[in-house]
């Protein structure tokens, strides 16, 4: 089964023409609880992980385990996602124990699936793992879909729109940060959920801002309006992976496609 995001209510190119240049491509991933393979695209799925390379632990608690949280091969993919040259399967582990000032601490790791070989089995999860940070195993269904700024929404536009955003909503009902902006959930790509004022971080080598690679959030139900539900959806309860990271908030990894190695650095809010 696919999922399909339903068509925005509204369109937002011909009600704010300002924001059409700023619409970027994302890709959701709209995770369901199943049983994936290491050789599937997954959340909360096994890795391939190269059997000849440790498994990640936690920088700050040596010893410590992480565990998988996002699998994805590039074939899977609609859409152009700038995977390394070479490079063919992204990986998302990270600890899932208590941090001082974040939730969790994540990995990005990018490799060449043909070349993990044999496939290292994890080890059992920390015992010390906190509520919400270890995702249930689910498949995923990308899928890809257009996205238009909302807390990164530049002030001077959000300035300049502001009031015909808010008769639209009296108009209409349909906001358009919650409803017409940025897609809920776990996806790659576009902008980030952000749930409070944007904090996007600079490369530490060469000072650039960072590119969004991920967006981890709790949940993809937004709204009692269903506004994002996809449509496969609109009639059940959604089975993901069951997060809870913070307030229902979210991790976004942010990477630098410029400097070699490809350094990243994440920011959550809740």
């Amino acid at each position: 089964m696919t999922r399909r995001t339903p068509p925005r209510p509204l369109n937002v190119e011909e009600l704010f023409p300002e924001i059409a240049p700023l619409g970027r491509e994302a890709v959701r991933l709209h995770p369901r609880a199943g049983e994936p393979t290491c050789r599937d695209s997954s959340v909360g799925g096994p890795l391939r992980w190269p059997a000849r390379e440790p498994w990640p632990e936690c920088p700050e608690h040596p010893g410590s385990p992480m565990i998988p949280v996002v699998q994805i091969y590039r074939s899977d993919l609609p859409g152009l996602v700038p995977f390394p040259d070479g490079c063919d399967l992204l990986q998302l582990p990270w600890c899932p124990r208590r941090h001082d000032g974040q939730w969790v601490v994540p990995l990005v790791r990018w490799r060449s699936a043909a070349a993990v070989g044999q496939v290292r089995q994890p080890p059992p999860v920390p015992a010390e793992a906190g509520y919400g940070k270890v995702p249930r195993p689910c498949v995923v269904y990308p899928e890809l879909v257009t996205e238009y700024p909302s807390w990164d929404l530049p002030q001077e536009l959000w300035d300049a729109l502001e009031a015909r955003f808010e008769q639209v909503e009296q108009e209409t009902g349909w906001d358009y940060q919650y409803h017409l902006s940025t897609a809920p959930g776990i996806k790659l790509g576009g902008y980030p959920g952000w749930c409070q004022d944007p904090r996007w971080p600079a490369c530490p080598d060469c000072g650039a801002l960072m590119d969004h690679l991920l967006t981890v959030e709790s949940t993809e139900e937004s709204d009692s309006r269903q506004a994002w539900t996809p449509v496969e959806d609109r009639d059940g309860r959604i089975e993901g992976p069951g997060l809870r990271l913070g307030d229902l908030g979210g991790v976004y990894l942010f990477e630098c496609r410029a400097c070699p190695g490809r350094p990243f650095t994440h920011r959550f809010d809740s």
